[in-house]
C-alpha cells in the first residue's frame, strides 16, 4: 500500500511544480506586465508625506487668508480661461488698491502653492501680476515661480521618484542621459531647457533631483532662466483685453525669440565642443 501512496505525493508536487511555473509565465508574460506596470507606484508612507506636506502647505495658506481683510470671497476664483481672468482683475483691482502688502501676501502663498503641488493656472496668475501691477508684476512672477520650482523640487525628492518613473519612463531616461553628457556644462543646458518650451516645466521640477541636478544648479537655472517667458506673460497681462486665448501667448515669433536667447546661453557649450575636435 506504500506506492501509491508514495505516487500521489510525487503527483501532488508535480502539479505544484507547474502551477509555480505556470504562475511565473503568468507574471512575465505582457498582460502579467502591464498589470505590474499599472499600479499606483507610490507606497503607503511615500503618500502619507505627499499629504503631510500638502496638509502643512494648506493650513498655512488658510490661515494667510483668515488674517486678509474681509471681500467679497464668492468673486475669488482661480480663473481657469481668459474671461474669468478679465472677470477676476474687474474684481479685486481696488482690493488690491486698498490692501496691497495683504494681497500680495495673499497672491504670494496662492503662486506657491500651486506651483510646488502642480495645479494648474499658474499662467493666469501671471498674466493677472501684469494686469495689476504692469511690468513691476515681473519680479511677483519670477520670484513665486522660483520659489514654487524650488518646494516642487524637494517634494520630488522626498516622494517623486517612483511617479515620474511611472508617468514618463521614456523621457525620464532621455533626461538622465542628457544630463550625463553635460555635467561640465550643467548650468548652460538647465538654462537652455528653461527658456526654451524643449521640455515641459512641470517634468523639469520633478525630475531634476532624480536625475542628481545640484540645487544651487537648479535655482540659478530656473530664476535666470524664466525670465524671458515671465516678461512675456506679464506684457501680455497689460493687454489683456486684447488677448483672446492663452495660446496667443507663445506664437512662431516669440518662439523663435526664445530658442534664440536658449542658443545663446548653450553657444559656451558648442564652442567648448568645436575647441575639443580641432
Amino acid at each position: 500500500m506504500a506506492a501509491p501512496r508514495n505516487v500521489s505525493r510525487d503527483e501532488e508536487s508535480a502539479a505544484a511544480v507547474l502551477l509555480s511555473n505556470g504562475s511565473k509565465e503568468d507574471d512575465d508574460s505582457p498582460s502579467g506586465k502591464r498589470l505590474k506596470s499599472e499600479r499606483f507606484p507610490v507606497s503607503r508612507w511615500e503618500l502619507a508625506a505627499f499629504f503631510g506636506v500638502f496638509l502643512i502647505f494648506s493650513t498655512g495658506l488658510f490661515c494667510i487668508y483668515l488674517t486678509m481683510p474681509a471681500t467679497e470671497y464668492g468673486k475669488l476664483k482661480i480663473p481657469r480661461s481668459i474671461s474669468d481672468l478679465r472677470l477676476l482683475k474687474e474684481n479685486i483691482a481696488t482690493y488690491a488698491n486698498d490692501y496691497p502688502t495683504q494681497f500680495i501676501l495673499g497672491y504670494c502663498s496662492t503662486y506657491i502653492f500651486m506651483q510646488t503641488f502642480m495645479i494648474p493656472g499658474t499662467i493666469f496668475m501671471s498674466l493677472l501680476a501684469g494686469a495689476l501691477f504692469g511690468v513691476k508684476g515681473l519680479f511677483l512672477v519670477v520670484f513665486n515661480a522660483t520659489a514654487g520650482a524650488c518646494s516642487c523640487f524637494f517634494l520630488s525628492k522626498l516622494i517623486g521618484r517612483p511617479l515620474v518613473s511611472w508617468l514618463w519612463p521614456d523621457k525620464l531616461r532621455f533626461f538622465q542621459a542628457e544630463i550625463a553628457k553635460r555635467r561640465d556644462k550643467l548650468l548652460n543646458y538647465m538654462l537652455f531647457l528653461r527658456i526654451t518650451p524643449t521640455l515641459p516645466n512641470l517634468f523639469i521640477n520633478l525630475a531634476s533631483p532624480i536625475v542628481d541636478i545640484p540645487f544651487h544648479v537648479f535655482f540659478l537655472a530656473t530664476f535666470i532662466g524664466l525670465i524671458p517667458a515671465s516678461y512675456i506673460t506679464v506684457k501680455a497681462g497689460l493687454a489683456l483685453g486684447d488677448l483672446r486665448s492663452v495660446k496667443d501667448l507663445y506664437d512662431f515669433k516669440t518662439l523663435s525669440v526664445l530658442f534664440l536667447i536658449g542658443m545663446v546661453s548653450i553657444f559656451p557649450t558648442l564652442l567648448k565642443k568645436k575647441k575639443i575636435y580641432e
